[in-house]
């Protein structure tokens, strides 16, 4: 008799997974599992858990629950120096000569990876190295950020000839929020970039602006650069019922996901309170669901220069919503508003989640997002074109007016659309690319 062939084994380098909130975590959950169900053995190595609730200060443990359980984690060590500010858990050395030990890791890190995890994307390779001696693996992909996750990959492969992918949720030299490169010339980050793009089996970018502009800076690596969008995922997302927003109760406008600085909040909340002033629709409630900031231990901070501690009147701060829970949320919303920082080079995965309710969509936003593009084509979408207090104002009103007409043959249209961008259907085309990676280094 044939033996059956082995399934194929992955390690999955994933800083953020869960049980991590992170808004990143849904792109390498829907990853990990999609890989599972297709036949992969995938090995996650994720961040500890005490990072989790020592740091960051939050978790969704009903995501964890949506974890393939046919899939293994690891959670290779990280240096807690940076974050560890009780003196009575201080090693000896830190404890008695603190200002030698603050030197000696500053120094350290002169010689690390140029990032400030550097430490994990080390424990990473080791670990990579010891799981691999005992039981192969065809492909290393690495989600960043954190970026040491792509240095590890990187380290891996060269150290084993195993190929590796970097996914980019994030832009590692360019910062989005300000279009310009996040590094001055000459900083090891961009030598960095081009050694591990060059050497990577493929690139994966969130959208076409991220691969453009990596493909113009890397033309060596161009050929290998791939779009996966992301997407939205129907195992935590029920169909929404159709929507009832009649004269018999005020509107709810809802954002949903975590506030942060870099979001245009007073314009969002200037628009919201033009729109009252000018009496449309009366007595609605603008409802943000979600954590503010991405750390607990800031949330006072944040929750101040958001403007979050005033007399907002109308504004309810519903709080955070797990995950497995979020359809909840969406189904006690009327008009749901894209509220995201940055410009041309920002989707934001939460885009995904708004079109595949059916809901009237209010973008607030600077114009030139790289939403706009999946937006324009879908039917229930307010745009005001700025961010102008009164053009918001203007946009809510009719994305309300459209709510409460509940056209179920328009909203139709709008969840069809939207139901074209699940995470699976986006990862399809990814997972055969490599599958044939995979093989043929094992044909070698």
């Amino acid at each position: 008799m044939t033996a059956e062939p082995r399934p194929l084994r992955l390690l999955y380098l994933a800083f953020y997974f869960p049980p991590s909130r992170a808004s990143g975590v849904y792109r390498a959950r829907a990853t990990a599992n999609y890989f599972a169900e297709s036949g992969w053995d995938v090995t996650v190595a994720r961040v500890p858990q005490w990072f989790l609730t020592d740091v960051v200060g939050s978790t969704d443990d009903g995501l964890l629950a949506t974890v393939d359980p046919r899939i293994t984690t690891v959670s290779p060590p990280i240096d807690d120096f940076q974050w560890e500010t009780d003196i009575r858990k201080f090693g000896s050395f830190r404890g008695n000569f603190p200002f030698l030990a603050s030197r000696w890791h500053q120094w350290r890190q002169r010689f690390a990876f140029p990032d400030k995890y550097a430490s994990w994307g080390e424990s990473a390779v080791e670990e990579g190295l010891r799981l691999h001696a005992e039981h192969p693996f065809d492909l290393v992909i690495a989600t960043g950020n954190p970026f040491a996750a792509f240095g590890a990959a990187y380290e891996l492969g060269k150290r084993t000839g195993l190929p590796y992918v970097v996914d980019y949720r994030d832009s590692w030299t360019l910062d989005l929020f300000k279009n310009q490169d996040a590094f001055p010339k000459g900083d090891k980050a961009w030598r960095w970039e081009k050694r591990i793009l060059e050497n990577a089996a493929e690139a994966l970018f969130v959208n076409e602006a991220l691969r453009t502009w990596h493909a113009e800076r890397y033309p060596q690596a161009a050929d290998r650069m791939h779009v996966v969008l992301n997407g939205w995922d129907p195992d935590v997302l029920p169909e929404m019922p159709e929507s009832a927003a009649d004269e018999s109760r005020p509107l709810s406008f809802a954002y949903i996901g975590t506030l942060t600085a870099y979001q245009p909040v007073d314009a969002l909340f200037g628009g919201f309170r033009a729109m009252t002033e000018q009496g449309s629709h009366p007595g609605s409630t603008l409802d943000l669901y979600g954590h503010i900031g991405f750390f607990a231990k800031y949330e006072s901070q944040m929750r101040k220069r958001l403007g979050l501690d005033g007399d907002l009147e109308g504004v309810q701060l519903r709080g955070p919503v797990s995950k497995a829970e979020i359809g909840a949320a969406y189904g006690a919303s009327d008009v749901l508003v894209f509220l995201v920082g940055g410009s041309k080079y920002v989707t934001s995965g939460k885009i995904f989640e708004y079109m595949a309710t059916g809901k009237p969509i209010v973008s607030v936003h600077e114009p030139g997002s790289a939403a706009e593009e999946l937006l324009r084509d879908y039917p229930l979408w307010f745009n005001p074109g700025s961010l102008d207090p009164d053009a918001v104002a203007a946009a809510m009103a009719e994305a309300g007016d459209a709510a409460r007409k509940s056209d179920p043959e328009l909203a139709e249209r709008a969840r069809a659309y939207g139901a074209g961008f699940t995470r699976y259907r986006a990862l399809e085309a990814f997972e055969r690319r490599a599958r044939d990676i995979a093989v043929k280094r094992s044909q070698r």
